[in-house]
């Protein structure tokens, strides 16, 4: 490994960066809610509109975190799984082969037309699909994320560094237990070089890490995979807390480790990492089979 590998010191508890005071929280995110179910009655008739609602999607479950940091309540685990049904939906959407296809939203059934790529169908997007998608436990989403081509995400012409190709090859190999995968996850962590990227910042606190911590479950090193969590989990604090970024709801919750410590989990690793960047009813799987999703 290379100078990233630079370890924090391991920590069983790290605490969120501070967010400004919610004033009326609960109608706040009442009003974001209203706006998604709009935004998916238009995206019935233009299936491309669901890439917006995902990042709305997003918000809220991000706002439920801070009110709830451990996902313990229902309204919390419901807004993480609506987000994961449409990060989903936008894959499904650009990838079937008929003219529309029925997925699941916000306890509904929805019916969205194919869309093919388009701007939201890209290598950033996939990531969010995926992390979601692992956190929430959804074997059959990941599988279907797994099946879209990689050279699906290239086709909008969206300027993504090579390593974000680099490592969704690696995620699909891992996940449909393909071959070729120490090769691939070599060469993602290659490809993150901060000596050798445009912008390291990002890559060093939000990139990189995930793709330890999946080294660290490949070799069954369980302390290892406790100091890369923790590593990340600083990491992504550091990131969000910077004073341009300290407000965003997007730093809530840290999803890609959040995703890696659910494969951890699964596998049987000790979480020993507390974070409320780190829900623990979610890597748990607390609520996992409540209702149909």
């Amino acid at each position: 490994m290379n100078s990233k590998e630079k370890e924090i010191a391991l920590a069983s508890i790290i605490s969120r960066h501070p967010f400004p005071v919610m004033g009326n929280a609960e109608a706040g995110l009442a009003m974001l809610q209203e706006d998604v179910e709009r935004r998916l009655e238009k995206a019935e008739t233009n299936g491309a509109l669901l890439g917006d609602v995902l990042g709305t999607t997003l918000r809220i479950a991000g706002g439920r975190s801070l009110l709830d940091p451990q996902a313990s309540i229902f309204p919390t685990w419901d807004a993480w799984v609506t987000a994961m049904q449409v990060g989903s939906a936008v894959f499904a959407t650009a990838t079937t082969t008929e003219d529309h296809v029925v997925c699941r939203i916000a306890h509904k059934d929805r019916t969205f037309p194919a869309t093919g790529g388009h701007r939201h169908v890209n290598p950033g997007t996939w990531l969010t699909a995926f992390y979601l998608a692992a956190a929430c436990r959804e074997r059959e989403r990941l599988t279907a994320l797994c099946k879209v081509p990689v050279s699906l995400l290239r086709e909008n012409g969206s300027a993504f560094p090579e390593y974000y190709y680099i490592w969704i090859d690696t995620l699909q190999t891992y996940w449909q237990g393909g071959t070729g995968l120490g090769d691939k996850l070599v060469a993602a962590i290659n490809a993150t070089d901060p000596e050798t990227v445009a912008d390291p910042v990002p890559v060093q606190h939000l990139i990189y890490p995930p793709m330890e911590m999946l080294h660290r479950i490949l070799r069954d090193d369980r302390e290892g995979f406790g100091r890369a969590l923790t590593n990340a989990v600083e990491w992504h604090k550091r990131y969000w807390s910077h004073e341009s970024r300290e407000t965003q709801l997007a730093g809530a919750v840290a999803i890609a480790p959040l995703a890696m410590a659910c494969f951890a989990h699964d596998a049987g690793f000790p979480i020993e990492v507390e974070s409320e960047y780190l829900p623990a009813a979610l890597i748990g799987r607390n609520w996992c089979g409540e209702f149909p999703t």
